[in-house]
């Protein structure tokens, strides 16, 4: 029986990693100008300098060294954009060469290049053009979805009622509130806040996200053939999507059983309608895999971001109590006692402001989910080869103190002219640029807006006693507030 020593073994895995970042420099270099970035060692590349827990700050401190575009080695050569005007410029005035989706392994593993947000080529321009048109289709910028977010707010406000102004952690009831109004769109119904189905996938996505950004999950994209058999987070990841498409197979595809063609209620039903449409498309695309992986990407996509974002909102209201007391002065002034409705923002330029100020002060998806490039491009006097993951970096975009006063401050006032008017900004863009921005750009903005509105119009928030308020973000894949409790006061 022949043996092998365990110390043979790891060598030959180093010298086998050594070689393949060799070999992956030189093809990516190709004697070209490629954008110049810290050294990096053998093997782990420049990992040794990178904040594997928030690497986008890491990345911007960077960038003061080696200009708005650089290149970093995570196992492979990568080029990273900061800036406004360097993200916008590669985003929408070199669009179509960085519209593809990197190939990363866990994403291969896990999505298969189906649905929308990890697929490439024509697997995505179809979902991408099904997702939009059906997102409108079921209400996303019209009235009837608006109505949706007015009823499910009275069932939020009886929620945080019953609590009578004693401390409670909203991150399930405000998770399950805005998952209720992507799964009408998806799926036609709502879920009751305690109801162990809404509660399950809440959970399997929380979790994915948390553990999304961590050190493991990141070393095993880069080195999969070598961390791929170790325990680990990465593992984790695999059996919480494994659970969440069995769940959407079982709780919400099972009701092709009862379509009806001619009375298509939601989006799930208007996909299976297209599979029985005979036409070439319906086989290549609009297959049970699409389905079950853009379901996935619509609800945690239509869920995480949007709650995320109204937390950061009541943590950041209790914080500046006096910025509060402004918006429900507003409040009063231009809504009374009525239902807060879209069409009022226009007349409440301070409100919008702070909504906007939220979105950027909490910087929700920090590093931007990656582009890769299409096709070999020049970019900024800069040689970048077909494939080259690219990562331009929404928080060096909020943040930017070309286009912000206070950029690491939350300051309204960054959205407000000197007359006390709502002031555009062309940098802020949470919902990022060009051909891969957020699909429900529009329905996150309604939900913000609405939610948000009759919640400082029915309660002021107040920290439990004693509570210190920390606005240090949570690690994970996306700037998540740490766990807090609040106390919602009603408002007579």
């Amino acid at each position: 029986m022949i043996t092998i020593d365990p110390v043979t073994i790891l060598l030959s895995v180093v010298v086998i990693l050594f070689l393949a970042n060799v070999f992956n420099n030189r093809k990516q270099d190709n004697g070209k100008n490629f954008p110049p970035g810290p050294t990096p060692l053998p093997i782990i590349g420049n990992m040794h300098i990178i904040d594997l827990s928030k690497p986008h700050n890491t990345f911007i401190e960077l960038a003061k060294k080696y200009g708005s575009v650089f290149s970093v080695n995570l196992g492979e050569k990568m080029v990273v954009l900061c800036g406004y005007d360097t993200v916008k410029d590669a985003l929408i005035n070199h669009a179509d060469a960085f519209s593809d989706r990197p190939v990363s392994p866990i994403i291969s593993k896990t999505s298969k290049g189906f649905g929308v947000i990890a697929a490439n080529g024509e697997n995505w321009k179809v979902m991408r053009r099904f997702s939009l048109s059906t997102l409108r289709d079921y209400g996303m910028g019209k009235k009837s979805i608006e109505e949706k977010i007015n009823d499910e707010c009275e069932s939020l406000m009886q929620t945080f009622r019953s609590y009578k102004g004693k401390p409670f952690n909203n991150f399930t009831i405000i998770n399950a509130a805005v998952a209720n109004i992507i799964v009408s769109i998806l799926h036609g119904q709502r879920f009751e806040y305690g109801d162990p189905n809404i509660l399950r996938l809440m959970n399997l996505i929380n979790d994915n996200i948390r553990i999304g950004g961590s050190p493991m999950v990141r070393l095993y994209n880069r080195y999969p053939s070598v961390i791929g058999w170790l325990p680990g987070s990465h593992r984790k990841v695999f059996e919480n999507i494994r659970r969440m498409n069995e769940f959407i197979k079982e709780t919400f595809i099972k009701q092709d059983k009862e379509l009806d063609i001619n009375d298509q209620r939601n989006l799930i039903e208007s996909f299976l309608a297209k599979q029985q449409e005979g036409k070439e498309e319906s086989t290549l695309y609009f297959h049970n895999d699409n389905l079950v992986t853009l379901a996935s990407n619509l609800f945690a996509a239509g869920m995480e971001t949007t709650s995320t974002t109204l937390r950061w909102g009541l943590l950041l209201m209790m914080k500046y109590p006096e910025i509060q007391k402004k918006v429900q002065n507003e409040i009063e002034k231009v809504i009374g006692s009525a239902q807060p409705q879209t069409e009022n923002r226009k007349q409440m330029p301070y409100t919008d402001a702070v909504i906007h100020e939220i979105q950027r002060f909490g910087d929700i998806v920090p590093a931007n989910l990656p582009h890769a490039a299409s096709q070999d491009v020049t970019f900024r006097g800069y040689f970048i080869p077909k494939g080259t993951i690219v990562l331009p970096i929404l928080s060096s975009v909020l943040r930017d103190k070309a286009y912000f006063e206070k950029p690491e401050e939350f300051y309204p006032e960054n959205f407000l002219d000197s007359e006390g008017h709502f002031k555009k900004n062309e940098a802020f863009i949470p919902f990022s640029l060009g051909k891969r921005s957020c699909a429900g750009e529009n329905l996150a903005k309604t939900e913000l807006f609405v939610f948000f509105t009759t919640l400082l119009q029915n309660f002021t928030f107040r920290a439990p006693p004693g509570a210190k308020l920390d606005l240090t973000p949570a690690i994970g894949f996306i700037n998540a507030p740490l766990p807090y409790e609040i106390c919602a006061i009603p408002r007579s």
